[in-house]
């Protein structure tokens, strides 16, 4: 009986087709410099989006791993730390997000930060601050789940140490697969976030910083007045029905930017749920 891939498999393979789709359409039909503004936006947000989701690994494991051998032992830095997560779990994600591009103008005037690759980073940074909570939690019930059970007392019992125990025995041999599609989770909103944010900031922004300075993104290009206006023309169809295939020849910028953002979200989102399916999270 032939086996059919995975949904997660599967959705992987529609991203990838699509988006090479949608690029191999953009070079015949847009002009040269637009084309060039496009690819550019798409690989600082997928840069910007992988590197977010490596930081929140990082930060939500050694958060979760401390908050667990802090509770362990009692100590008052166990509450201290707790504090901490659930502040930032309060806050508004986006006023955080805000707060952050604020600083980062700071920081172009001052000139502290002066490259563009200094600057996806800081974003990822400050993406991650709010999104390894999420991977945090995670660890935090990953953790307790194998405690609660026999799985950490026979290891003890075995001579293996607490620190190898919960970092390699549990977490990276039997929680891989939690972990693989809470990453993927972030990605997501990581991409979700960015675009937002860069969208409102893009906006807000002198032409003079956001020309000159600030790294093209997918949501920052949806900024621009040529995006707004192709976004808007999709309007006319509604109208003019017979105007559509114009869309894809004379407004190819700005539907091309808008159908990355969407289709992206909506392949992670249904990887996701298939990596989910594929190992009974």
């Amino acid at each position: 009986m032939k086996r059919f891939p995975g949904s997660d498999i599967l959705w992987t393979v529609i991203w990838i087709s699509g988006l090479a789709a949608v690029m191999a359409w953009d070079s015949a039909y847009l002009n040269a410099p637009a084309f060039a503004q496009v690819q550019e936006a798409f690989l600082h947000s997928m840069i910007a989006g992988v590197v977010t989701v490596v930081l929140a690994l990082c930060f939500g494991w050694i958060a979760g791993v401390a908050l667990y051998f802090f509770e362990q032992r009692r100590s008052g830095w166990a509450g201290v730390l707790r504090f901490k997560l659930d502040l930032i779990r309060s806050m508004p994600q986006i006023l955080g997000l805000l707060t952050g591009y604020v600083l980062l103008t700071f920081f172009l005037d001052r000139g502290i930060i002066a490259t563009q690759t200094g600057q996806l980073l800081w974003t990822s940074f400050v993406i991650s601050i709010f999104l390894f909570i999420e991977v945090a939690d995670v660890i935090i019930e990953r953790i307790h789940h194998y405690a609660a059970s026999d799985f950490v007392p026979a290891m003890l019992g075995c001579g293996i140490g607490e620190g190898r125990i919960v970092n390699v025995e549990i977490l990276w041999r039997n929680c891989r697969a939690h972990l693989l599609n809470k990453a993927v989770s972030v990605f997501g909103m990581a991409i979700f976030l960015q675009c937002s944010v860069d969208f409102v900031v893009s906006v807000g922004l002198s032409t003079d910083v956001n020309l000159t300075n600030v790294p093209v993104t997918l949501g920052s290009l949806l900024a621009k007045i040529d995006s707004k206006q192709d976004v808007l023309a999709m309007g006319i169809v509604f109208t003019d029905p017979s105007y559509l295939p114009n869309l894809f020849v004379r407004h190819l910028q700005g539907v091309s930017t808008a159908f990355v953002i969407i289709f992206t979200l909506l392949c992670i989102a249904r990887i996701s749920e298939g990596i989910a399916k594929r190992y009974r999270l």
